[in-house]
């Protein structure tokens, strides 16, 4: 079962997505916020493995939370659902932690597809969202500056693969795959692993979770 906690200060929109996604018999709502401070106090309380966040927030904004929640609790992952579409929200949404951009005028199906690829650590986003970032990631291939060990390990980590599993899949310690994922962050020159992630899919090493219909 998959745990979700839903952000979205319009209470009308939290009960159509509670009953949306529920209707899904693996994702469970195990908790609802108005605003970004509550949003935290939700995930230190249930440790959902999935928020489901507006950008326009009180109190706390969307990206503010977005971050704050990945240093806290990496084992959540946030999935931002918003009327927003900028290429500036999504690139910061992204650079917070975000694992999914989506709008609101997404289908139930998909919706609930991004939900269940975020739990697995795995990219999905909207293809406008996706195209911002394939334009921010419009940098020089670094690609060559990785030894073949941080190669593997970059294209496991961009389907999803957390550390553990990484290290399961390379016959290698879990600490030395930390290793590795500071090195890589380093030599692409990115801040987290959606962004390498984001890297290894323009450079066509792996394919990130988007709709089928983009």
């Amino acid at each position: 079962m998959i745990r979700v906690v839903i952000a979205d200060d319009h209470c009308i929109v939290r009960e159509g997505l509670r009953h949306l996604i529920t209707d899904d018999p693996a994702i469970e709502v195990v908790g609802e916020a108005a605003n970004g401070a509550a949003t935290l106090e939700l995930v230190r309380e249930h440790h959902p493995d999935v928020v489901l966040l507006d950008l326009l927030l009180p109190v706390i904004d969307g990206i503010q939370a977005t971050s704050r929640i990945r240093q806290e609790f990496p084992q959540t992952q946030v999935v931002i659902l918003t009327s927003f579409l900028e290429r500036l929200a999504v690139i910061s949404a992204v650079r917070a932690g975000a694992i999914g951009y989506l709008l609101k005028d997404t289908e139930a199906e998909e919706l609930c597809t991004a939900i269940k690829a975020a739990s697995k650590g795995q990219l999905h986003m909207s293809p406008q969202a996706t195209a911002f970032l394939r334009q921010e990631m419009r940098i020089p291939n670094r690609i060559d500056r990785l030894t073949e060990r941080e190669a593997d390990v970059l294209r496991l980590l961009a389907q999803g693969q957390t550390n553990k599993d990484i290290a399961r899949h390379l016959h290698i310690v879990e600490d030395t795959v930390k290793t590795h994922v500071r090195h890589i962050l380093a030599k692409l020159g990115v801040q987290s692993r959606t962004q390498a992630a984001l890297y290894a899919a323009r450079l066509n090493l792996i394919t990130p979770e988007t709709p089928q219909n983009q």
